[in-house]
């Protein structure tokens, strides 16, 4: 090993490259040989692996000569930056292309023709015969979480979920009523018909009921067609992508905030009360106070009702998940119960003997479409955004997993637009909002549903139940619509398991989970949302403004640099400092990289400068002292000699000589330690009696970087004059291409600043580092003034 060679790098012949224990001769190190050989010589190894499992009993060396940007690109042929391509190109008109467009927003016309009846039929079809029969009773069930009658539930179960059937591309997921987004619309139609504002005339406490539900229908309404407008609109701007802004952690504390809600709005149902609507911040606590004040005026019938159907439900529960694979499909609990309850509540008369409420009248058949009123929508508007990009959320994330466990793909822009539609056209039948139900879905999955013939069977089975079988259910005990929905949040209760969870895996995690979960349940659904995302956002900004910065070493033997307070045998290279930050550097966080770079390399460098520029400062005046005090004796000598004397001045010459030649600065003669350029020359350092750093060399790891702004070039450029200007070189390593052509673009490379500067490796530039004349030192310092 040569003198400037840095540890780890061995000097093999550079017309043969090794790998494992196969060395290639120099005729096969041309063209796909050499990769085939390296491809070859690898399987032999992994063979080997196979029968001695262990460490990798292999290694590789490479010989080239060390690289920089500018050789790189000489090497690879780099070619130039593709010039952008206009934002709107006009799409070619063609049979192919108008049918591949009318498939892509219809995608039943590309699966349907090709659908195996033989093999997915009758899977299909008991699906949707399970999907149905749940979404029976949660259908009426959630119409109560929207503050509306149990009948426009089912509407909400039928128009939209056929809409999906057409333009959906999930397979799997069963869209209708889902218990979050009916709590959300509760809280928007509730708001705006309150109880207090349909009091009957000359009656403080009797509510009109007949008109408060037709105001809340239409409000519920109203908000579905804003909700399928800005889902619609989002799809076709391609604008799918905005659910990676909800990270899980958020999505998980946000639903478990609205189980919470959606238990409180039940609790009156399940004593039997009567609650003041309550909305805003807050609204929650005051629910709760108000009802814990009037316990003592609880139904008993009514709380032992849903005392009963929530033990049986449960019970029910436990024997599917026990005995779910001898079972043909699973039992449906509540339907069982809806029917059971339905008769008792009609054979012992809970509604005239015990006061429980019941559900009432269903009308049968369907209702003619009704224009919905839009005086609402500057009051819904802001819900309505939330309610689409939460009810998008918990779709795809849905339609994703069940796409990633069948081998098919879900689009996000479709999604979109099919969810949009299904809203859309079911505001026109008087339907609130809809979204993916977990638990449905995992029925038609677990069932043998394949495709979404199963959520269309599913449907015609709601619409029987609309036309002709509604108005059996008259009798049902509200309490049981109420016991079944908080029996179904047993899945949501329990993500309270990832507060243990992300303590020990993820902290800031955590607090995005536990900000999103308290905002949500105090400030309610909609500014609950808002404040999660913006602290989500906030997260990641504050980690790329504090991110991990380190000083490389190099682990013996390899050329691979890791920090050195994290790896023991990482020894820093001599000379040579070796800078790296977890993150990229951008406008937020460019300040606390130069700080970091000081703190790290121990060296205060704007102080250094700062008193470089003093002495030179003061060496200035000094000269111009000397020149004054030359010009002086100038003048006096040219008194005293004849203006006629041909011979020179040799008293002044030796003057002049010994002035500049004994000048000094800091107590350090010149000549020997000062630059010489096109301006005179420059004092160093040593010329100027200041401290020298004990390195060099400084190389920046940016392999980091995957964006590049104005004040991360005009920060680079600092750092290079900065460190220039104390004579350490300053050199970049693990730039990708992308990055060089935005430094071009940004005008970073100049004069002083070359691609020269940069490589494509840390161990190239260390290399090269160490290659290079190192200056004459007398002393050298760890510290100026740190």
């Amino acid at each position: 090993m040569g003198p400037l060679e840095p540890p780890g790098l061995s000097r093999t012949p550079p017309s043969s490259v090794s790998y494992g224990s196969l060395r290639l001769p120099p005729s096969l190190l041309s063209g796909p040989r050499d990769t085939q050989a390296l491809l070859a010589s690898q399987d032999l190894s992994m063979e080997k692996l196979e029968v001695e499992p262990g460490p990798l009993p292999c290694d590789y060396r490479v010989d080239r000569r060390v690289l920089n940007e500018q050789e790189l690109e000489e090497t690879g042929q780099r070619s130039q930056s593709p010039k952008p391509s206009r934002w709107f190109t006009l799409p070619r008109c063609s049979t192919a292309v108008a049918w591949a467009t009318l498939c892509r927003f219809l995608p039943i016309l590309s699966w349907l023709p090709k659908y195996p009846a033989r093999e997915f039929l009758l899977g299909d079809l008991l699906s949707g015969l399970s999907v149905g029969i749940v979404q029976l009773p949660q259908g009426l069930a959630y119409a109560l979480l929207a503050g509306l009658p149990p009948v426009f539930g089912l509407y909400s179960s039928f128009y939209p979920v056929f809409v999906y059937f057409l333009f959906g591309t999930s397979r799997h997921i069963s869209v209708g009523t889902f218990a979050v987004i009916s709590v959300m619309v509760g809280s928007v139609s509730e708001a705006l018909a309150p109880n207090d504002a349909f009091l009957v005339p000359g009656n403080d406490t009797e509510v009109n009921e007949i008109a408060r539900d037709a105001t809340r229908v239409k409000v519920a309404s109203a908000l579905s067609f804003l909700v399928g407008v800005f889902q619609v609109g989002m799809g076709l701007l391609q604008f799918g992508f905005v659910v990676t802004y909800l990270s899980e952690p958020l999505v998980r504390g946000y639903t478990t905030a609205a189980s919470v809600q959606v238990l409180v709005s039940q609790l009156k149902h399940v004593f039997g009360l009567s609650v003041k609507d309550y909305s805003g911040p807050l609204s929650q606590i005051y629910i709760v106070l108000e009802i814990i004040w009037k316990l003592p005026e609880s139904n008993v019938g009514t709380v032992v009702t849903a005392l009963i159907a929530s033990t049986l439900l449960l019970a029910m529960k436990i024997i599917n998940q026990k005995l779910g694979r001898k079972l043909p499909v699973p039992m449906p609990s509540e339907l069982i119960m809806l029917i059971g309850a339905t008769a008792i509540s009609y054979g012992v008369g809970l509604k005239e003997k015990f006061k429980v409420d019941i559900v009432g009248n269903i009308p049968a058949g369907l209702e003619p479409p009704q224009l919905f009123d839009y005086h609402f929508f500057g009051k819904i508007v802001g819900n309505a955004f939330a309610i689409s990009v939460v009810g998008f959320a918990i779709a795809i994330s849905l339609g994703k997993i069940f796409g990633m466990k069948h081998g098919y793909e879900v689009d996000n822009n479709q999604e979109l637009i099919a969810l949009g539609l299904s809203n859309f056209f079911g505001s026109f039948f008087q339907c609130f909002p809809i979204s993916c139900s977990m638990s449905r879905s995992l029925v038609q999955e677990g069932s043998g549903g394949n495709t979404q013939i199963a959520g269309a069977i599913s449907s015609l089975l709601i619409l029987i139940v609309i036309i002709k079988l509604g108005e059996l259910f008259y009798h049902l005990p509200k309490a049981i619509l109420a016991s079944i929905i908080i029996v179904n949040l047993k899945g949501m209760f329990v993500q309270f398991s990832d507060i243990c969870y992300l303590w020990k895996a993820n902290r800031v995690d955590l607090l995005i989970w536990l900000v999103t979960f308290v905002a949500t349940v105090l400030l309610n659904l909609d500014i609950g949302l808002a404040v999660a995302i913006v602290f989500s956002l906030l997260s990641v900004v504050f980690r790329t403004q504090l991110p991990h910065y380190s000083i490389l070493g190099q682990v013996p033997d390899t050329d691979i640099y890791r920090d050195v307070t994290q790896y023991k045998e990482a020894r820093e290279v001599p000379g040579v400092k070796i800078f790296s930050s977890s993150a990229t550097l951008y406008f937020a966080n460019a300040e606390f990289y130069r700080q970091a770079l000081k703190e790290k390399i121990g060296l205060d460098v704007d102080h250094l400068i700062a008193k470089k520029k003093k002495l030179i400062k003061k060496q200035r005046l000094k000269t111009k002292k000397l020149q004054k005090k030359e010009n002086r004796q100038k003048k006096a000598a040219a008194r005293k000699v004849p203006l006629d004397s041909s011979e020179p001045n040799s008293m002044n010459v030796k003057i002049e000589e010994m002035d500049i030649e004994n000048a000094q600065v800091g107590g350090v003669d010149r000549p020997d330690n000062a630059v010489v350029n096109d301006k005179g020359f420059t004092l160093t350092l040593e010329a100027l009696g200041l401290p020298q750093p004990h390195f060099h060399n400084l190389i920046l790891d940016l392999g980091t970087l995957n964006f590049v702004d104005t004040v991360c070039i005009k920060t680079l450029k600092n750092i290079f004059r900065d460190f220039q200007e104390i004579e350490v070189n300053v050199y970049l390593a693990g730039c990708h291409g992308n990055i060089i052509s935005q430094f071009e673009s940004g005008n970073f490379f100049e004069d002083s600043i070359t691609k020269g500067h940069l490589f494509v490796s840390i161990h190239d530039a260390v290399t090269f580092a160490l290659m290079q004349p190192r200056p004459r030192t007398t002393q050298s310092v760890l510290a100026t003034r740190m």
